[in-house]
């Protein structure tokens, strides 16, 4: 029996096209997995190392991400700020952001203190407490606060305000504060009083679902590949067998 396969210049484009689309996708997946496998690998390295005392030296972010930390110094009470959109167990609520004034320095970092759930009265802010005077915290060191999608111009920055995203640059030019480049997500147990908590989610978590996500791109690829050369084949099929009725009919004409 004789294969025939039809060559259709369209359907060879449209298929490679959607090939090459499958494959760069599945390629930019595997990458992120193994981005996000890279800073478990930190993560489990730095658990095991004793924390790094936090000076007042500006540091470039890449240098501490991900180290554990310690800082003393004070909170400036009046700079709450409230990142909105950040649900935990499956309440909505906000993580508390506060400018944090380094001992014996002018420099601050940003730390970002836990989860408070929101209000039912929609822009009504939740309690919580601020340590006063001299305090000694433990932390993660993390270069941003996570990002959500915003909608229409950002908010601008204010005492008590409520944004959806915010950078350390930003905060500087609205408080006036000498801050470091990143953040410190604040870590162990809660004083008595304080209703922050703090079980902040993993950056290496997702690694199954990118390679999941790859897997699908790459299938879509070839199914891609498959369908055009199957197509090609039926229509060639379809040809040969076409050829083959006229030729019968010429030959019963003849006679």
């Amino acid at each position: 029996m004789r294969f025939r396969f039809q060559f259709r210049l369209i359907p060879f484009i449209a298929a490679l096209l959607l090939a090459l689309l499958g494959i760069a996708l599945g390629n930019w997946q595997q990458g992120r997995a193994a981005q996000k496998l890279a800073v478990q690998d930190k993560l489990t390295a730095f658990a095991l190392a004793p924390p790094v005392a936090l000076g007042p030296t500006i540091t470039p972010s890449a240098k501490l991400e991900y180290r554990r930390v310690t800082v003393t110094g004070e909170f400036i009470e009046g700079w709450p700020l409230f990142l909105a959109n950040r649900p935990m167990a499956g309440r909505s609520g906000y993580y508390l952001v506060m400018p944090f004034k380094i001992a014996g320095s002018d420099t601050h970092v940003l730390v970002m203190r836990g989860w408070l759930p929101r209000e039912a009265e929609y822009g009504k802010l939740p309690a919580f407490t601020t340590p006063s005077g001299t305090v000694r915290i433990e932390g993660i060191v993390s270069g941003t606060a996570g990002h959500v999608m915003e909608m229409g111009k950002a908010a601008a920055l204010a005492p008590r305000a409520i944004v959806q995203n915010i950078d350390p640059q930003a905060a500087a030019r609205a408080t006036g504060l000498k801050l470091q480049p990143f953040f410190v997500q604040q870590t162990g147990l809660a004083q008595a009083g304080d209703t922050l908590l703090r079980a902040w989610p993993a950056p290496s978590s997702g690694i199954d679902k990118h390679r999941g996500y790859a897997f699908q791109w790459y299938a879509l690829a070839a199914m891609a590949v498959l369908f055009f050369v199957v197509t090609g084949f039926r229509s060639g099929a379809k040809q040969g067998d076409a050829r083959k009725h006229d030729a019968g009919r010429s030959e019963a004409g003849s006679r």
